[in-house]
């Protein structure tokens, strides 16, 4: 038996991808332009959406790029340090700071230039390390992988906001969960995070799901389509359906049972515990509901239309439900709705 061509490992990118080609290009484009329109982008979605593997996509093709350098940073870790380090273990670019004199050895990074006072501030070293880069004229693209409401992300995204106001060739690119993004733009001294773009990232084409399935199992196309809507074009859900299914046979037993419980226990089982008990509360009245009609939920739950409007918005933010068609909501993870009854 050949090997398992998908994955069930978390933000590393499998073997078989669906690609959101789109958006993809979109951010690409941005970045590349001569004048780019915009410096900052993050990408936003539930747990499994595809965040990281997008970003590292996107990062991947960008460092491909003739004078573009590409930096990742931990947000626990003291970020401009980091960055400060990282930039100049590369010995391209330790040449260029060697010789615009750029002295770093309080950095502990092995660049002391004789002659020239010591840099002692993060900040001061970055802006004379960037202003080189861009001398030179390269660009650098900073990722961020699930950004989080931290010290650490605090300072770095200050200091950001200073390097692009001078005109520094230095770009962003953040993934992170809706309320991690929320937190951070809502600190009074970050709020530039607001204007950023924010890429949500929705469900793959079903339709797509479908094909790739038919030609990796040599199905039938009904069949196909059957295994498709069972993962609602959810990232996460299309690997571990394609995995089990290729361990233990398309539409088997075994493989629906496997991918019901990875999915309970590796997302479900985290996404429940960070809900509050009026969310959950809520999400028993939609799970209960099969036709997903507004009226008929709050009327289950016997809520007016006030109570339960900010939980209805707040769940979508969330990307737990999706309300585009109106008066009604539905669940966007699939089996989701049986979790719920399940734990409630």
């Amino acid at each position: 038996m050949s090997q398992n061509p998908y994955s069930l490992i978390f933000g590393k990118k499998p073997e078989q991808i669906i690609s959101r080609e789109m958006s993809t290009s979109y951010i690409i484009d941005s970045f590349l332009a001569e004048q780019p329109s915009q410096m900052v982008y993050i990408l936003t979605g539930v747990r499994g959406a595809g965040k990281t593997v997008m970003m590292t996509d996107i990062a991947q093709r960008i460092k491909d790029e003739d004078n573009w350098i590409v930096i990742e940073l931990n947000p626990e870790r003291d970020m401009l340090e980091a960055l400060i380090s990282k930039l100049a273990s590369e010995n391209s670019l330790a040449r260029i700071f060697k010789s615009a004199r750029i002295n770093l050895s309080l950095f502990g990074v092995g660049l002391e230039v004789s002659g020239e006072v010591p840099v002692s501030d993060s900040e001061t070293a970055l802006e004379k390390m960037l202003q080189s880069i861009k001398n030179k004229g390269k660009r650098l693209l900073i990722t961020v992988d699930e950004a989080v409401n931290t010290v650490n992300m605090r300072t770095f995204v200050s200091s950001y906001q200073i390097l692009i106001r001078q005109d520094l060739p230095v770009f962003l690119l953040m993934t992170g969960l809706y309320d991690n993004i929320y937190d951070i733009q809502n600190e009074k001294t970050l709020t530039f995070l607001y204007r950023a773009p924010k890429i949500e990232l929705k469900p793959l084409n079903i339709g797509t799901i479908a094909d790739n399935y038919r030609r990796n199992f040599n199905i039938d196309p009904d069949d196909a389509l059957k295994m498709a809507k069972l993962t609602k074009g959810y990232s996460f859900a299309f690997q571990v359906l394609g995995y089990f299914s290729w361990e233990h046979g398309v539409m088997s037993d075994r493989a629906y049972t496997e991918y019901k419980q990875y999915l309970e226990e590796y997302v479900y089982e985290k996404i429940w515990s960070e809900l509050s008990g009026k969310d959950k509360f809520v999400l028993n009245g939609i799970a209960h509901t099969e036709n997903g009609k507004i009226s008929d939920i709050r009327r289950y739950l016997n809520m007016e239309t006030n109570q339960f409007n900010p939980y209805r918005k707040r769940l979508i933010r969330k990307g737990i439900i999706n309300g585009e068609t109106h008066g009604y909501i539905k669940f966007v993870l699939p089996l989701f709705d049986k979790f719920v009854i399940e734990n409630y």
